[in-house]
């Protein structure tokens, strides 16, 4: 087969596994060729990865002080090493692109041994665990926002801040205009690829405290865990809101083109698909995440009047309520807040990653 191939290795979350296929797209549109390594909890997003090839590499994680798991991890990344290795030798990629998460260890591991050019981008504020122990030695550093929290200095210096590639049916949005409410309010509420439980349950409770004609207009798309489905529903039922329940939406591009707000977790997609799509947020970051890098996420938006930030701690049904009603009643503020996330869109993102990726690709 013609065309250069480029290895993208991407750890087992939406977070990784979305920015790593827009990429693979961009390329493959100049020809390019693409295999995905990755794992077993990485299949289950990559279903319809766009790669000739996928490559299952052994991969595992470990807390701090755990010397035990240390070591199990280590001899399973190690075992990923290998398998990486092997397929490297068999495949001859001219570039190696890692999203981080744990499951891209192996590859740019088995990259670097092979000395095949490698590309990292950090998707999210604050460099991940991953993707700091890599960088230093990765021949080229990309990341979505242009603070990299935790990043060694030598490695933020030399960082390139191309965004966060987004899909193309998201990517699309960039060019719609933001509709204030009329009759109906949409409005979406997501909860990371992992679910939330706070956020499943706790907003028809909220929903429940808005005046009656507010809650007649309200039409909710709620991305919600399947064991809170049913108290969900019910929640709805009681507070005579139509609404849309579902552990998954494959169709999210449509529903958050559709919102007139969005309420969800500050993970890096989250963040900067609702910066491209124009939306305004509240944002819950969560609260347990390394690093607080949700929360550093989530201040690019906030700061540009993009979106209002509650902490977990913070976060009732009183309290949100207040501001949803505060919102669906001003909407003037909903539009100055729409304009202020595209203020800070990159949509061209997975471009300008595809662009780093070529120029530090080994020649043909």
């Amino acid at each position: 087969m013609s065309g250069r191939l480029a290895v993208v290795a991407a750890g087992g979350s939406g977070g990784h596994l979305f920015p790593a296929e827009a990429l693979a797209e961009v390329l493959i549109a100049r020809g390019w060729r693409i295999v995905l390594a990755t794992d077993g909890r990485g299949a289950r997003f990559a279903e319809g990865f766009p790669a000739e090839e996928r490559i299952g590499l052994s991969a595992a994680t470990f807390r701090s002080g755990d010397p035990v798991g240390m070591v199990r991890a280590g001899l399973t990344i190690g075992q990923g090493v290998l398998q990486a290795h092997a397929a490297f030798g068999r495949l001859k990629p001219s570039v190696v692109v890692g999203f981080g998460g744990y499951p891209s260890l192996p590859a740019m591991l088995a990259a670097f041994t092979r000395k095949i050019p490698t590309v990292i981008h950090e998707q999210n504020a604050v460099i991940g665990r991953a993707n700091r122990l890599l960088a230093g030695r990765a021949s080229a550093v990309a990341c979505a926002f242009p603070t990299l929290k935790k990043a060694p200095a030598a490695v933020a210096a030399r960082a390139v801040v191309v965004g966060n590639p987004i899909r193309p049916p998201v990517r699309a949005l960039y060019d719609r205009p933001y509709r204030r409410p009329a009759k109906t309010i949409h409005l979406l509420i997501t909860g990371g690829s992992q679910g939330a439980r706070l956020l499943s349950e706790l907003p028809p409770t909220a929903i429940q405290l808005l005046p009656e004609a507010l809650r007649a207009r309200l039409k909710v798309h709620q991305q919600t865990r399947t064991d809170s489905i049913d108290l969900a529903r019910a929640g709805y039922a009681e507070a005579m809101v139509e609404a849309e329940i579902a552990p998954f939406f494959r169709d999210m591009a449509s529903r958050l083109g559709e919102a007139h707000l969005v309420i969800g977790r500050a993970g890096a997609s989250t963040c900067c698909e609702i910066a491209v799509a124009g939306k305004p947020a509240i944002l819950v970051p969560l609260k347990v995440s390394l690093d607080d890098d949700q929360g550093q996420n989530a201040k690019l938006l906030a700061d540009a009047g993009a979106a209002e930030i509650i902490s977990e701690d913070q976060l009732t049904p009183e309290v949100l309520a207040a501001a949803l009603r505060r919102l669906f009643e001003h909407p003037a503020e909903l539009a100055k807040m729409a304009a202020a996330a595209r203020s800070v869109a990159v949509p061209d993102a997975a471009e300008k990653l595809a662009d780093l990726v070529e120029r530090t690709a080994a020649p043909a």
